[in-house]
């Protein structure tokens, strides 16, 4: 009996395992790495699908490249440009006048004081007399490196770029500038060394119309210093050429002050005189530098003249002599 019962029972069970084991087996999930391997490898296929020909990607790279150095370059070159453009094409001396705007209000007012002074009125009514700034002609992206025309110009400096009268036949000059309290050696009074640039730069200036190429090199400077040059005040430059020989021009000058009320009398401050020589190679230097004293039209006539073997001179040197000798000098 308990054999025939036993029996039976492992037929039971053996009939239930067989029973649930297939349910259990539909009941079993998928399995979550299987699944996320799933979804990532389809994941993978579309990007790859998507992805373009790596000669597409190159090709892309390198126009980036060679888009953004020509962009560096021409940035670059932007400044380079300009200065050449000004150099080979320089403003005439009318523009020059009108290239200047005041800073601030005492720039303005400085400004309007040389405008409104007697002595720049009459200097305007001369017909002889040309009316230039030179200081900017100087290139805007050269000028912070030149020595008068930025380093020592602006507030509390030489405040104003100065006014300049240059005779047409090179016989005188006439400069008119202010000058600040920056300027000093001594409390209160003008360096020494900054008038002797003044009458350095001034008597060249004086003689580029009687020199070849006009264009000069200070050969020989001598300055006697007179009286104190108070700082916050107007200074007249005034030079005249006393002789021209060849490449060479001997000039005299003097810096005084700008009478401030009619009838007053200048202060001359400092004298001096100069022998200024216009280098062998100024035909080759003034092609690619015009004078800021001439047009840029007689400039390049200039060059283009031709050499009179006797004398070593262009033509038109011939006309620049005997005109020299109509005011008494180069004899």
């Amino acid at each position: 009996m308990s054999s025939r019962l036993l029996s039976a029972t492992r037929r039971h069970t053996s009939t239930l395992r067989l029973v649930s084991t297939p349910r259990s087996r539909h009941c079993i999930p998928t399995p979550p790495s299987r699944a996320i391997s799933t979804t990532t490898d389809s994941a993978s296929a579309s990007v790859a699908a998507d992805k373009p020909p790596i000669f597409r990607r190159t090709a892309s790279v390198t126009g980036r490249i060679l888009l953004f150095t020509a962009l560096g370059f021409i940035m670059a070159a932007a400044p380079a440009y300009e200065a050449a453009s000004t150099i080979l094409s320089p403003p005439d001396d009318a523009a020059s006048l009108t290239m200047y705007t005041p800073e601030d209000d005492d720039a303005k007012a400085k400004e309007d004081y040389i405008n409104s002074h007697p002595l720049v009125a009459s200097l305007r009514a001369d017909p002889d007399m040309i009316e230039s700034r030179p200081h900017m002609k100087i290139p805007e992206t050269w000028r912070k490196h030149n020595l008068t025309g930025g380093t020592l110009m602006g507030p509390g400096k030489v405040t104003v770029p100065p006014f300049s009268w240059s005779e047409r036949s090179g016989k005188s000059y006439v400069q008119i500038s202010h000058v600040g309290t920056n300027l000093c050696g001594h409390e209160g009074i003008i360096h020494g060394g900054f008038l002797a640039t003044m009458l350095d730069e001034g008597l060249a200036r004086c003689s580029f119309p009687v020199l070849p190429f006009n264009v000069g090199m200070t050969a020989k400077l001598e300055i006697n210093y007179k009286a104190p040059a108070m700082a916050n005040q107007y200074l007249v430059l005034r030079a005249t050429t006393v002789k021209a020989e060849g490449r060479k021009a001997w000039v005299e000058g003097h810096i005084e002050t700008l009478p401030t009320e009619e009838g007053q009398q200048p202060t001359v401050l400092a004298t001096a005189s100069a022998l200024f020589i216009s280098p062998r190679q100024a035909s080759v230097w003034t092609f690619l530098n015009a004078d800021p004293q001439a047009d840029s039209r007689h400039v390049l006539l200039t060059n283009l003249a031709l050499i009179d073997h006797g004398k070593g001179l262009p033509s038109n040197m011939k006309q620049r002599t005997q005109a020299r000798g109509e005011w008494g000098i180069g004899r």
